[in-house]
């Protein structure tokens, strides 16, 4: 049956190769000796005005425990990324905290952790800042409950809310047992509360499909996974014409951004130019690092 599959998806793949190279990525950059370190840096999340980027590290300096979260800084878009701060003992623990992503407005932070106190072995948790230009006034976070989490580890989590979205919702990975990691969503319920996550069928295979990133407009979806089509782990991208369409099937994001190594863990900006990922390429700092590739489709990054 997965031999089946592999043949499928690797024709979806060739029908879709033009659409990935149209998109035109610039060659990565390694994001330099100030963001990255000889240790490990990824889940990396830009922030909506592009001047906060937020990833995970388990660099010993500085640190509350395996993996924090930490932010680096910087004055415009065109300056360089500043010296990486830890997000202090209110969001990082003695355990590990992975996969940081903001809402739209900036105020809530959303993050996985095997902290006790959950449902599992790794929960999706949240805290809220009340000012959005303090990287580091997060408040104390709170589990997602049980529509999100469960006895499986959830992560990943990306939360979509525009003007055209009747109900926010926030799409995640979750792995079932031993097995694969697949995308589910959950909407948020009047009463505050997150319902029960769903599988979205069109962008989870029989393999490894990590940690959603969606732009604020609703209409594209960046994911890492080694599903067919890929060389190790693989950037895939998705769209849809509408926030009410299902996702197309992932295409490849392409041999400039893509290597034999694994590229994992996108983040897309707000406007779509911008591509931070980690990757454990040769040349790098340290085992996994930052990297940076810029859009040349200026007409879809419009979109």
């Amino acid at each position: 049956m997965r031999a089946v599959f592999s043949v499928v998806v690797f024709f979806l793949v060739l029908g879709g190769i033009g659409r990935a190279q149209a998109q035109e990525w610039s060659v990565p950059q390694n994001l330099g000796p100030v963001v990255n370190s000889g240790f490990n840096e990824d889940l990396p999340h830009i922030s909506k005005n592009g001047l906060s980027l937020y990833f995970i590290s388990n660099r010993p300096d500085d640190s509350f425990g395996s993996f924090d979260i930490w932010v680096s800084r910087r004055e415009t878009r065109v300056d360089p990324w500043g010296p990486p701060m830890n997000l202090g003992a209110n969001i990082n623990t003695s355990f590990n905290e992975r996969g940081p992503a903001l809402s739209r407005d900036g105020h809530f932070l959303f993050f996985s952790s095997d902290r006790t106190g959950g449902f599992g072995g790794q929960d999706i948790w949240m805290s809220y800042r009340q000012h959005t230009h303090d990287d580091c006034g997060w408040q104390a976070p709170v589990n997602l409950g049980a529509g999100i989490n469960t006895a499986d580890p959830e992560f990943g989590a990306a939360f979509l809310e525009n003007e055209d979205t009747e109900i926010p919702s926030l799409h995640f990975g979750r792995r079932t047992g031993f097995g694969d990691a697949d995308i589910f969503m959950s909407e948020l319920q009047a009463d505050g509360s997150f319902g029960p996550g769903v599988l979205v069928t069109e962008l989870s295979t029989p393999f490894d499909d990590l940690r959603p990133t969606i732009r604020p407009n609703g209409l594209e979806l960046l994911l890492s996974s080694d599903r067919p089509g890929s060389q190790r782990y693989d950037l895939w991208i998705s769209t849809r014409e509408s926030i009410f369409e299902p996702w197309s099937a992932p295409v490849n994001a392409g041999p400039i951004v893509n290597t034999v190594f694994d590229e994992q863990f996108p983040a897309l900006s707000a406007d779509g130019t911008t591509l931070v990922f980690s990757s454990n390429r040769p040349g790098g700092q340290g085992a996994s690092d930052l990297y940076v590739s810029v859009r040349q489709d200026h007409g879809r990054s419009q979109r």
